[in-house]
């Protein structure tokens, strides 16, 4: 068995004294795992790391093996990461929800906004926004989509403000008055882009809406937490965070 691909590692894990497994997201072959022989070398280890782009070549006897990847950089951005507890977070975060959909399943749309999220965290509120959309991405592939088009009482596609938690539907400002303790805040830049970024109490809802439908589908059904990274990365665009003891935090958890 082999095939090629391009795949961003999300993380490395040792293997005997000179060799690496990757976890990676491929673009056609979804989120995949295989040995590195001598990955720890002086010459590799430098761009086997979290965040990078490779081209791959994954050889095995078999379809269900392990395997052996063969790599060569093509992205290295893993340094640029790491300067900041915003693209610490932001990578860790992404890595754990992409762990949430079946190994070896393709998911080529998933894998373009991984690349397009790294290659965009220049700043904590950047992370944020791209983050929460990545969310709302991975519960569309997973099968429980919200849908944010129209209104899901009156039709109406406009002035959109909340979420049933029941439906996940769309409900406009003036449908859901009377009923707006029992809804979900929908902030108005998951709905179309703006020009200047979400304030704190906006990406606060935008993080909650999501945080609810994966933990009512995905995270309490499979008996997980929520990665202990999205709950710095919120603190850290809400102001509550110090962005450099974040940064030491995050690189302790590495």
């Amino acid at each position: 068995m082999q095939w090629r691909d391009e795949g961003i590692i999300l993380a490395t894990r040792r293997h005997g004294e000179t060799s690496l497994i990757l976890e990676l997201m491929t673009g056609a072959h979804g989120r995949h795992l295989g040995l590195v022989r001598g990955g720890r070398s002086r010459r590799r280890q430098p761009f086997l790391q979290p965040g990078n782009t490779l081209d791959v070549t994954w050889r095995a006897r078999l379809d269900e093996h392990l395997g052996h990847f063969t790599v060569e950089p093509t992205i290295e951005r893993a340094s640029k990461l790491i300067d900041s507890a915003a693209g610490i977070y932001a990578l860790q975060i992404l890595a754990a929800l992409l762990r949430l959909l079946p190994e070896r399943d393709p998911h080529p749309e998933l894998y373009a906004a991984l690349a397009a999220s790294l290659d965009a965290l220049e700043s904590p509120a950047a992370a944020a926004e791209l983050l929460v959309r990545f969310e709302l991405a991975v519960l569309n592939e997973l099968g429980f989509g919200l849908d944010l088009s129209r209104c899901a009482a009156t039709g109406m596609v406009d002035d959109l403000a909340y979420v049933s938690p029941r439906t996940g539907r769309a409900v406009s400002r003036e449908a859901g008055t009377a009923y707006e303790p029992k809804l979900l805040p929908l902030p108005s830049f998951l709905l179309r882009r703006v020009g200047r970024p979400p304030d704190a109490a906006a990406f606060r809802q935008a993080f909650a809406l999501t945080g609810y439908f994966l933990n009512r589908h995905v995270w309490e059904p499979r008996g997980i937490a929520p990665p202990a990274a999205r709950e710095r990365l919120i603190a850290l665009v809400a102001g509550n965070g110090d962005a450099t003891a974040s940064l030491e935090t995050a690189s302790a958890s590495r």
